[in-house]
């Protein structure tokens, strides 16, 4: 980890991420400026800007907030095995939930793919001829 820091708008350009989200997370807690200018403005870190990233891949998951800041102290307390610090019913809460929610995101995915190819018929088949295709 080097020295360097970022303002909130090169990590929500970093990230893709509004400025009123990077800010709504760090007033609850979720993430956290590892420090602030003399004015009082945000400093962002690499460090911060992995934690960002880990909550962004939790969020597909729709785990409240709080949730997520459970799963990323559990994380920073343990980062081989998060899990192993929480209670087993909390931690198979989380473990159960993530396999539910990850198997529903890919059934919507699929839906999603079908979806693409039932609209995309004409141009697929011209395509496959190799022709451009025309209405």
């Amino acid at each position: 980890m080097t020295d360097e820091t970022m303002h909130i708008g090169e990590l929500a350009e970093r990230t893709g991420l509004s400025l009123r989200s990077l800010r709504h997370w760090d007033e609850v807690g979720l993430v956290r400026a590892s420090g602030r200018t003399e004015g009082g403005f945000r400093l962002y870190t690499a460090d911060d800007e992995e934690r960002v990233r880990l909550i962004m891949r939790m969020k597909p998951f729709g785990f409240t907030l709080d949730e997520m800041a459970e799963l990323a102290r559990a994380l920073d307390a343990s980062p081989d095995a998060p899990l192993d610090g929480m209670p087993e019913d909390r931690a198979e809460y989380f473990r159960s939930e993530s396999r539910k929610r990850r198997a529903k995101l890919a059934r919507e995915l699929m839906a999603a793919d079908q979806f693409i190819e039932r609209i995309e018929p004409v141009n697929r088949e011209a395509r496959d001829r190799g022709q451009p295709h025309t209405r």
